[in-house]
């Protein structure tokens, strides 16, 4: 398994096997694509109905949805975005999105916890969703079309199953702030 430094990324891309869209030279960087955020977010409403992950209406209950040129995250608060990119990776690359660290250090986590593109993601491509939280002490105005995080892209063996041949790949294909869909795991309760 190796990294792909700014040259391979280039060349997946000029052979059509890693799409990028919208692709933009500038954004490669010497071992990273940087991606960025889209004018989609969500989030839930403040409330003490409890979310059950195994109940669509309890995750969907008093979801907000907003197309906004900046957003104003507040301290501890949670949001959900979307990369401006949609990306499909072949089934021998696979994605780690991690966030600037210029936004670390005023506090924001872009990618909370699910960093990881399994290799086979998405066909068609799909943006990816971003978990947003502001650890910090200050709200943070964050703008449409900015870098938001940076793309590492491994190469590795050819994956047996990649992931839009995965029977429930619930998040192929999707196309902004998509939230969760644990609903549709096989339950083991």
């Amino acid at each position: 398994m190796t990294i792909l430094v700014d040259r391979e990324i280039r060349q997946e891309i000029e052979s059509g096997k890693l799409i990028i869209t919208p692709y933009e030279d500038r954004l490669v960087q010497p071992n990273s694509y940087d991606v960025r955020l889209d004018d989609k977010f969500s989030w839930h409403t403040d409330s003490d109905a409890v979310i059950d992950p195994y109940q669509s209406d309890s995750i969907l209950d008093g979801v907000i949805e907003v197309q906004e040129e900046s957003i104003v995250l507040n301290p501890y608060e949670f949001i959900l975005g979307a990369t401006l990119e949609a990306i499909c990776l072949p089934d021998d690359i696979v994605g780690q999105l991690t966030g600037k660290s210029s936004l670390a250090r005023l506090g924001v986590m872009v990618h909370v916890t699910a960093g990881f593109i399994d290799a086979g993601f998405s066909h068609p491509p799909a943006k990816i969703t971003l978990e947003i939280l502001n650890v910090g002490n200050r709200p943070v105005r964050l703008h449409a079309g900015m870098s938001i995080g940076q793309m590492v892209f491994t190469r590795t063996e050819i994956c047996d199953l990649p992931y839009h041949k995965k029977p429930g790949a619930k998040y192929n294909g999707q196309k902004a702030a998509a939230h969760s869909k644990y609903f549709l795991n096989p339950s083991s309760l």
